[in-house]
């Protein structure tokens, strides 16, 4: 290829990937992403890096090191309640005993999104560029043309990149799936500096993750890096729910109250709790997903990574994985075909639609076995015996790894 014109729509984890990793092989790139600002609103929670997938993409962009600087390998810590407060599993007291223990590290998205930006060359992120609809170019065979929301245009590109999450405006030039409600309304609450306001609360969520999954509900608690805990009251409703069951969502405290009382009110104290005392914030949100093993025909000069592509919940924890593994396997898509002795006598637009097929190849079987993990997730966190089913097989982890230590000291 020579230089063609490449935008990857949305600074997300996934598109920020891709433009590092284009970058440092030295293909340009431009993000166009709809906020102002890179503080312009809070990034979210924590995440777990896989060493397949997101590791694996910041390694080859030489970002690993510095992901190591800022990932807390305690926050792999879990724990598991039941709606009674048992205590099922707690590895803040057992220790992590788990076949990938020490594998999966967590880092705030925040700083996964600052390393991300910082190691790219200035003038890469085109801020305040809200994407309204892409077109074909009628003037140029498989090149298309940017509108945004400001009124003004990019014409010619080469390959537009949705990475522009669920509400894609890249996804409709491939098909015409849009996300669907996933069943499950989440309250997210914070509580900020969680040590000095709240001893409790910071001792009995721990250091990593503490669950509890019941029949229609559930309660999902995450340590964060800044000090903060973050906590999920999720329950399996209709669609309408939000605006339809009468709580006032800006009086927080008696949204707590009324979510409590609700729905969790047979619970244990220690669960009641955590949402009464998460008292910094309340965000109301619907999960919506794309079909299990969405696919579409691939087109010349346009494709799409992470939510774009294949919208999940969160219960299996693989969204931002599976983004990163998007943009390491599309760069280095576009990177062979820019190295190709072969590819060197095409076009920009053979070589890229070539490596468009290589990638989504790869790509949509390893978004549908993700999808139809997360959706396992969801019905497992949502069952009446999910808690226990989740315990029991890091249980199962415990006996084997005793077992061999046993035989081995033998």
């Amino acid at each position: 290829m020579g230089r063609p014109t490449i935008a990857i729509i949305g600074a997300g984890p996934g598109g920020l990937t891709l433009a590092r990793l284009l970058q440092k092989n030295r293909i340009a790139c431009t993000i166009y992403e709809a906020e102002h600002s890179r503080s312009v609103r809070n990034q979210g929670g924590t995440l777990d890096l896989h060493p397949k997938a997101g590791q694996r993409a910041l390694q080859e962009a030489g970002l690993l090191d510095e992901f190591k600087r800022f990932s807390r390998p305690e926050g792999e810590a879990m724990k598991i309640v039941k709606y009674d407060g048992a205590v099922l599993w707690d590895e803040n007291v057992m220790g992590n005993v788990r076949e990938d223990s020490g594998d999966r590290p967590e880092i705030d998205r925040e700083d996964l999104r600052n390393i991300l930006l910082d190691s790219l060359l200035p003038g890469t992120i085109k801020w305040g560029k809200k994407l309204n609809r892409v077109e074909p170019d009628p003037k140029a065979k498989d090149k298309h043309i940017l509108f945004f929301d400001d009124v003004t245009v990019e014409m010619g590109v080469d390959l537009v990149v949705g990475a522009d999450g669920a509400w894609s405006k890249v996804r409709p030039l491939l098909t015409d799936e849009k996300p669907y409600y996933s069943g499950i309304s989440a309250i997210e609450l914070w509580s900020l500096d969680v040590e000095k306001k709240n001893p409790w609360l910071s001792e009995y969520v721990g250091k990593g993750n503490c669950f509890m999954f019941d029949e229609g509900r559930a309660l999902l608690s995450q340590r964060n890096g800044n000090g903060s805990v973050r906590a999920y009251a999720s329950v399996r409703k209709p669609e309408t729910w939000v605006e339809d069951c009468g709580i006032d969502w800006t009086d927080h405290a008696a949204a707590r109250q009324a979510i409590v009382t609700n729905h969790f009110n047979d619970c244990g104290e220690d669960i009641k709790k955590i949402i009464l005392e998460s008292d910094d914030e309340l965000i109301p949100r619907k999960l919506y997903m794309l079909p299990v093993g969405i696919k579409w025909d691939s087109k010349p000069g346009v494709t799409l990574i992470g939510d774009s592509a294949h919208l999940m919940t969160p219960f299996a924890g693989v969204g931002v994985n599976v983004a990163m593994a998007d943009a390491l396997e599309l760069a280095r898509a576009l990177i062979s075909q820019k190295d190709s002795i072969v590819a060197k006598a095409f076009s920009d637009s053979h070589n890229i639609a070539t490596a468009i097929k290589e990638y989504e190849a790869s790509m949509f079987p390893r978004a549908k076995e993700n999808a139809e993990k997360t959706y396992r997730g969801l019905v497992g966190h949502f069952s009446g015996s999910g808690g226990e089913e989740f315990a029991s097989k890091f249980r199962k982890y415990y006996e084997m790894r005793k077992a061999a230590q046993q035989e081995k000291e033998a």
